[in-house]
Formats: structure tokens, sequence, C-alpha cells
């Protein structure tokens, strides 16, 4: 069964009869402020997509590793991975899981037959770990924000190899986060896999641009599964201007962070003070169903879309262009009080 996520913009626009270019579109941890594309030669549009050393070498470089497989966004590999685990190590049966987060990974693992134990805030214990288990992490997490060390998780690397376990790291807001607690470079033996989204962090999620950061007998089993032409041409073309420009990236963090802290400020006139995230998006926690569902609705009925987390207890906004926070406080104050 498919999954709701955010970024649904123009199913939500015909359910509420707005136009889709009336929407303040905040239903995404997306950065509002994207790469500027540079001109593509001809020959690339022309060309079937090829292997790329440039794109892997400035991956290497920008996420400070060794080993590295590029495919078509995350979702590709967390739907395929419980599979090629399976035929690795067929003891393997309980996968950990954080219950709030992003739901692709426990469908995966749920369809797989893994018998599924959900931790809360904090990572399980570590004698609750069983032999040949699954663990996942989304670091830090989406919607909750949850970061958790470097040192924390090195802790439970150990742990899980000990165990003849997997431990896989999902890092898709990590390049906002200061400073680094990336596992991305502390790939020891075969058991730990760390997942990067390209397309959140540098604004250009349409080029479905992702990596897999392994060993290298995983990244040959995964290409191999994967099978050729993941990245198309242009995309491969820009994702290597993009990691090599550190000027820009070191811009773009400023205005996400200034944006962030003018977006809690904003929350905070109107919710109460339980607000996390990153600097790509902001969760409030409303811990009321009714109340959240309320006032998720309220908004897209002025035209602004967020994000109704998957327990309806919560709303997320993403970043909002500085243009664009006048019209969220104006829909934000047009909304009655919860009845």
């Amino acid at each position: 069964m498919a999954l709701t996520h955010g970024g649904q913009l123009r199913k939500v626009s015909e359910q509420y009869h707005i136009p889709v270019d009336e929407w303040l579109d905040l239903s995404t941890g997306i950065a509002p402020f994207s790469y500027p594309v540079p001109a593509i030669p001809q020959i690339i549009w022309q060309q079937l997509p090829q292997y790329s050393p440039e794109l892997l070498t400035a991956a290497k470089q920008y996420y400070h590793c060794d080993n590295v497989l590029v495919s078509n966004g995350s979702q590709a590999i967390i739907s395929i991975l419980p599979t090629l685990w399976q035929k690795q190590n067929r003891k393997s049966t309980q996968v950990y899981l954080p219950f709030k987060g992003y739901k692709e990974h426990a469908q995966a693992w749920g369809n797989a037959g893994f018998e599924v134990h959900w931790y809360y805030d904090e990572l399980p214990a570590l004698e609750q770990l069983t032999s040949n288990c699954v663990l996942v992490v989304i670091n830090p997490n989406n919607p909750t924000g949850k970061l958790f060390s470097r040192g924390t998780l090195t802790i439970y690397q150990r742990a899980v190899t000990e165990r003849q376990g997997l431990f896989i790291i999902d890092e898709a807001f990590m390049d906002v986060i200061t400073p680094n607690q990336s596992m991305s470079g502390y790939i020891n033996g075969n058991n730990t896999l760390v997942l990067k989204s390209f397309g959140k962090f540098f604004g250009l999620a349409g080029l479905r641009i992702g990596f897999i950061i392994a060993n290298q007998q995983w990244l040959t089993l995964l290409a191999e599964h994967l099978g050729p032409w993941q990245v198309n041409g242009p995309a491969q073309f820009i994702a290597v201007k993009a990691m090599q420009d550190a000027k820009w990236q070191a811009q773009q963090k400023e205005k996400l962070s200034q944006q962030r802290l003018a977006l809690k400020k904003l929350l905070l006139n109107y919710f109460g003070d339980d607000i996390n995230g990153t600097d790509l998006f902001l969760t409030v926690n409303l811990n009321n169903q009714s109340q959240a569902m309320y006032m998720y609705d309220s908004l897209c009925q002025q035209g602004v879309y967020v994000r109704l987390t998957d327990d309806q207890h919560s709303l997320r906004f993403g970043i909002p262009k500085p243009e664009d926070m006048e019209r969220l406080s104006n829909s934000l104050g047009q909304i009655r009080l919860f009845p």
C-alpha cells in the first residue's frame, strides 16, 4: 500500500479547489533555495547516462567517505535492502525502527516478513538487541529532529556488529547539522550502510539523486540489483557542480539557519514551545489529533500546505522563503481558536 508523503500538491489542490500556482507549499523538508542550475552541454542530453568518475569523486569529497554508490534517490535503496539482506543472513528476522520517522523503512522491512520492534525518543537498550538483528536510525529524525551523536552511534555500530546484524543510518537531513555527526566516514566492516539524499539540502529534489555509503561488497551487490542508468546525465552534471561549490554551500547553510530561526519565532506566537526540527523543517507537536487535523485543514483552506504527520498529532512546516513569511503569519492569524 502506498504511503502518504508531503509534496502531494496537485492532489491537495484538487481536494480544496485552489489552483496549484496559488499555494504556499511547506509540506516537504526540501530547501526553499535551490542551487542555480548551470548551462548543460547539448551532448549530455543526447547521450545515455555515462558512468561518471567526476560524480563519484565529488560525492566522496563532499561526504568524506571512501566508497559510494549513486542511485535515483534513497527510496530505491530502501526498497531492496530487506531482500538483499535476507539472502546474506537468513537468520535475521528482527528489525528495530523509530516509531516516528520516514515510514518507507518500516513498510519495506514489514513487507519482507521481518518482525518490527519500535523504539521511541531513544534508541533501544543495547541488551534488547537480538542476534542477527537490523537496526535502522534516521539521523536527524524526520519529523522529530532527534539527533544522535556520532559517539552514540559508534557504540551501537559495535553492538550490531557483535550480533552479526545490519546497521542502517538514514542521513537525508544531515547536511545542515553543525557540528557534523555523520557516520559516512566511519564504515567499519560490512555491517553499516549510510543513506544520503542530495536534493533536500541543494533544493533540487526533482533531480532524484541519492547515495549509499558502504563497503565495496555491499555497493557491488546493490549496483547489480539497481541496474544501469540510475541517474540521468543532466542530473549528474548538476550534482557535480553543486557538490564542488563550497562557497554556495556555506551561503545556503547560513540562509537556512536564519530562516529556521525566523520560522520558529513566528510559530511560537501561535503554538506552544514544543517545536523541534532542523534547518530544513520544524515540527509543531500538538499531542492532540483533532487539533492537529483542524489546524491542517484550516491552513489548507487558505492555500497553505503543511505536513500532517503520520500519527496526526503534529504539523511539520518546511522552511519558507523570507517573502513568504508574511503570508504564513497572516494565515495562522486567520485561524479561529480550536473549538
